[in-house]
């Protein structure tokens, strides 16, 4: 892989790590292997960030997790992130959330987290060849009960890629924001009937109760999805840069899967779900199955 890329990754893993301490730009220099300027110079061609506004507003949206979740003191969380002051930490989040973080403590509201992703995080543009061999396929059946989720639909997207291409890639971090049973955002390919005029199959959401009465982010929707079974496929742990190949035999071993080696069939009528790819847990994918 490029050296370019290793080293911003290596930043951004450092600041990762790291974002509740002080971070110089020195520091960063030697996890990336280069001079302060040229690693500051790298750093913003590939993430689009200065490494100070990147870890910034790293630790910004995961103080707003802390005070969503943790029932934590605004000055307590402030210092615990590395902001000098209190008003300068008040100020921040204001500025980049648009609300007082006392108050969002009281009553969370959606808010457009920042999601960073890692560098190595992208299409590599190799050419991908057939799938041959698959390594270890875990498959479990679950049962899903009875939800609401709050989606943002798209027009023209097929797939992860060609969504964040179309609805950008900050919808993520607003997902994240919303509380979920299940412990994270989905992506899903609806069946025909949950789809709307213009718009296509792959959408991003949040799974919440069916009782879910809180606010919803402009340009989403709530649609309700009834309890059904599914076929949790999930592959061996990869490296992040790898993703590609990680999808691409998880979808080899449900394309040979036969559900009714287990008493099922595959269910046209709920929507396929995706989870974050994410390297040191495998690949997950869901797919509905019925008797």
């Amino acid at each position: 892989m490029n050296d370019q890329i290793l080293a911003v990754q290596r930043m951004q893993d450092y600041m990762a790590e790291h974002c509740a301490e002080p971070v110089t730009m020195s520091d960063l220099a030697r996890a990336a292997g280069y001079s302060p300027w040229y690693a500051r110079r790298l750093f913003l061609a590939w993430t689009k960030h200065t490494p100070a506004d990147y870890l910034r507003r790293l630790r910004l949206s995961l103080s707003a997790i802390r005070l969503r979740d943790g029932r934590c003191r605004v000055s307590d969380v402030a210092m615990e992130l590395g902001f000098g002051s209190v008003d300068g930490y008040q100020r921040a989040f204001f500025r980049e959330f648009g609300c007082n973080p006392r108050e969002y403590a009281r009553h969370p509201v959606p808010l457009a987290l920042f999601k960073p992703y890692g560098v190595r995080y992208k299409p590599s543009g190799k050419e991908l060849k057939p799938v041959e061999n698959l390594r270890n396929m875990f498959i479990l059946l679950t049962e899903k009960p009875e939800r609401k989720v709050i989606l943002k639909r798209g027009k023209l997207a097929r797939d992860y890629m060609s969504y964040c291409e179309e609805t950008g890639s900050d919808i993520w971090g607003l997902l994240c924001s919303i509380p979920s049973p299940a412990g994270e955002p989905v992506c899903m390919w609806l069946p025909e009937k949950y789809r709307k005029p213009i718009t296509n199959e792959y959408v991003q959401g949040v799974e919440v109760s069916p009782d879910y009465d809180g606010p919803v982010p402009e340009g989403f929707e709530v649609i309700t999805l009834p309890a059904a079974s599914y076929l949790r496929f999930q592959g061996e742990p990869f490296a992040e840069e790898d993703f590609e190949d990680a999808i691409r035999e998880l979808w080899e071993a449900e394309r040979r899967f036969d559900p009714a080696s287990i008493g099922y069939r595959w269910d046209t009528e709920n929507p396929r779900i995706q989870l974050e790819p994410i390297g040191s847990r495998g690949y997950i994918e869901l797919c509905p199955v019925c008797r």
